[in-house]
Order: C-alpha cells, then sequence, then structure tokens
C-alpha cells in the first residue's frame, strides 16, 4: 500500500481557477500588471514575465493547505506577493494557536532575497501597495551571487542569505546573467547554460523535518540539490506548472518538531 503523501498539491479545477481569479480580480487586473510589469533585462529575451495565473494558484494554495509558517524566497515577483496574502490568512486562522504551541522565532514572516535592487523594489511597492505587509512581516535582502565550487562543481552562491528557519522555500532566482565574478574563467552567463544555486546544500542540517522546497523550473538545480542533499527527502514533479517539489522526511528532531509536524496533520 502506498503511503499517503505529507503534503497537499491544490487540485486544478476550472473552478478553483476561477474562485481564484475572482478572488483577486483587482490585484490580477490588466491595468495592475500593465503598471508593475518590468521587462526583464537578459539576454535571451526581452519579453515581460506576466502573472501566470496557475502557478499563483498553486503558490497561495500549496502555502495555505500545507500551513507554512515562515518563507524563504530567492528571487522575488508575483510570487512574493501571494505568500504574502496566504501568510495573512494562515496567520488569521491559526495565531492563536502557535503563539502558544509552536517554537519558531519568525511566525507568519517572508524573506525575499534578491540580487537585483530593481526588482526587490519593485515586489516592495507591489507589496505595499496591495496592502498585503499588513499584519505580515516582510524581509527584503539584497545580495551578490558569485560563482564558487561545491566539492568541486561549479555552481553559484549568494555573498549573504537571510538568518531564519523556514518551514517552506521558493527557488527562483537569481538571474543567471546577473551572476558575478569566474571561477577558473566559467561562468553561467551564457544562454546554454542554466542557474546552479548551492545555497540549499549548506543549509540542509539546520531545516526541520516537514519542510518543503519549490523549485521554479530550474530541472538541472533540482537534479544538482538532489545528488548532494544528505537526508531523507520525498520528490515530487508537477508538469502543468513545471515544479518541483522536495519534501523533508527525516525523523523528528525533538518535541518542539513533533508539535510543529503534529500542527500541520490537525484540523484546527
Amino acid at each position: 500500500m502506498l503511503k499517503k503523501s505529507p503534503f497537499e498539491i491544490p487540485k486544478f479545477s476550472k473552478n478553483n481557477l476561477d474562485k481564484f481569479k475572482k478572488k483577486f480580480e483587482s490585484i490580477l487586473s490588466k491595468n495592475y500588471i500593465k503598471k508593475f510589469n518590468t521587462p526583464i533585462n537578459i539576454e535571451i529575451s526581452n519579453t515581460p514575465y506576466s502573472p501566470r495565473i496557475e502557478e499563483l494558484y498553486f503558490l497561495f494554495n500549496f502555502i495555505k493547505i500545507n500551513k507554512r509558517l515562515t518563507i524563504l524566497e530567492f528571487g522575488s515577483g508575483w510570487s512574493s506577493l501571494f505568500f504574502c496574502a496566504a501568510l495573512k490568512e494562515n496567520k488569521k486562522k491559526y495565531f492563536e494557536y502557535c503563539k502558544d504551541n509552536i517554537r519558531n522565532s519568525n511566525l507568519f514572516e517572508l524573506f525575499v532575497l534578491e540580487n537585483e535592487k530593481n526588482f526587490l523594489n519593485i515586489s516592495r511597492k507591489r507589496i505595499e501597495k496591495c496592502y498585503m505587509n499588513k499584519g505580515i512581516k516582510v524581509n527584503y535582502h539584497c545580495s551578490d551571487v558569485r560563482m564558487t565550487k561545491f566539492q568541486g562543481l561549479y555552481c553559484h552562491e549568494y555573498d549573504r542569505v537571510p538568518l531564519c528557519n523556514p518551514d517552506f522555500i521558493y527557488l527562483d532566482g537569481p538571474d543567471q546573467f546577473k551572476i558575478k565574478a569566474k571561477k577558473n574563467n566559467f561562468v553561467i552567463n551564457h544562454p546554454d547554460l542554466m542557474p546552479m544555486g548551492s545555497d540549499i546544500l549548506k543549509i540542509e542540517f539546520y531545516l526541520r523535518p516537514g519542510t518543503i522546497i519549490v523549485i521554479d523550473g530550474r530541472g538541472a538545480n533540482f537534479q544538482f540539490l538532489k545528488a548532494f542533499l544528505k537526508r531523507k527527502w520525498i520528490y515530487k514533479y508537477i508538469s502543468k506548472i513545471d515544479k518541483y517539489i522536495m519534501y523533508l522526511d527525516a525523523p523528528s528532531l525533538g518535541k518542539a518538531n513533533t508539535n510543529n509536524l503534529n500542527f500541520i496533520k490537525k484540523n484546527i
């Protein structure tokens, strides 16, 4: 008998998507998108990134149904706005329980790590414009990204990462054409190469069982992480939105961690 998945996936029905679009109709209106959409400055495309409804629907509802409490986002964008929206709803529903039963210094906080100040400012203004930061602490961090090596293999890392222990990590950055410095003359600033972040590998043993990582596309980076992660992880790929999900299915670290895991399972 197959073991039940420890995390839930939002159902992509037309009815669910229509409800989502109606709920956020004012935010997703064409005028709003036009005002904040900025062309992405990369060599292989000058096309603006427009928000994909299916993707935003998934991220918003994934955070809600899996009761995520602290989010670390590598990169920023429309996802940042809907992470705030989901955390606000989780806080409204679970704050009273969590403040007495969950050990977490950053309850209902979003940490955004970006290597381009321009895009970080766009995300900040978008969140403030929609009042999504009301009642939610958003921590904005800007850091350069440099080429490095991990166990002898070329990859990249942020100079500085936020100090937190999230239960949800979203990997959607950096832009591979904005990597600084070369390593032995090698750099991924080339249209035939791809991002290869190593930051998650360096914090793996600090992550608590039950932590979820979602990778936006970046299939090569997913394979790189999977090859070097040491603990027990469950992997799932959602082709509809090109997302890789990684769930830390390791044994509990103790009473506090068990309380967190039980909270996720409880019908509160």
